[in-house]
């Protein structure tokens, strides 16, 4: 049945309206067992993850390949992702980059959503995010299993690799290198940010 022209936006109401509906009565359950795409479990809310620009992708592509590399070269073995879900202490996040551990692969395989934080997560800032949220999410992270977090905020052209013990900082011109995990891998914080 073909629709008219004045009936086009009573449907799409229709839709919106359905859509709204299962995420009011989304569960965090629910959530991890079947992530929504772009989305993120915030304070008991579904939050969409925005903000991505063609350079934040273009890091987002080149951090991930190139700790996907060094883990097949250097015979660490995991995987690395870009935007896994995730559930931290409290929420479930979706790190931009994240990599996982051989023992944690094996351990939880190919579940929807990793029931804990990557070991090793990068987030790239962008020109949206503010600075104190972005710290909080590196704690949040840094509760709940993860042992190192790069922030990269590509317009300033500095990273900091954050730890439990330590916040370190990087700038154009030096090189960045893994703390706890990844033993060893490093990348001039210029060719990421180029």
């Amino acid at each position: 049945m073909l629709a008219t022209t004045s009936e086009l936006p009573k449907i799409e109401e229709t839709a919106l309206l359905a859509t709204a509906t299962v995420q009011d009565n989304l569960t965090i359950e629910d959530f991890m067992a079947n992530p929504p795409k772009n989305m993120e479990w915030v304070d008991g809310q579904l939050v969409e993850k925005n903000g991505v620009t063609v350079k934040h992708s273009k890091i987002q592509s080149r951090l991930s390949f190139t700790w996907a590399n060094y883990m097949i070269f250097s015979k660490q073995g995991g995987e690395a992702y870009i935007s896994p879900p995730c559930r931290t202490n409290r929420q479930v996040r979706r790190p931009d980059v994240a990599y996982l551990t051989p023992e944690l692969v094996a351990q939880f395989g190919d579940v929807p959503t990793l029931p804990q934080s990557f070991p090793l997560i990068a987030e790239i800032i962008s020109p949206t995010d503010i600075a104190e949220d972005v710290f909080l999410k590196a704690q949040e992270y840094l509760a709940s299993s993860c042992q190192e977090v790069w922030l990269v905020f590509p317009e300033s052209h500095l990273v900091f690799a954050v730890t439990q013990n330590q916040i370190l900082g990087f700038r154009a011109g030096e090189t960045v290198s893994t703390q706890q995990i990844l033993a060893g891998f490093t990348i001039a914080v210029d060719e990421l940010l180029a």
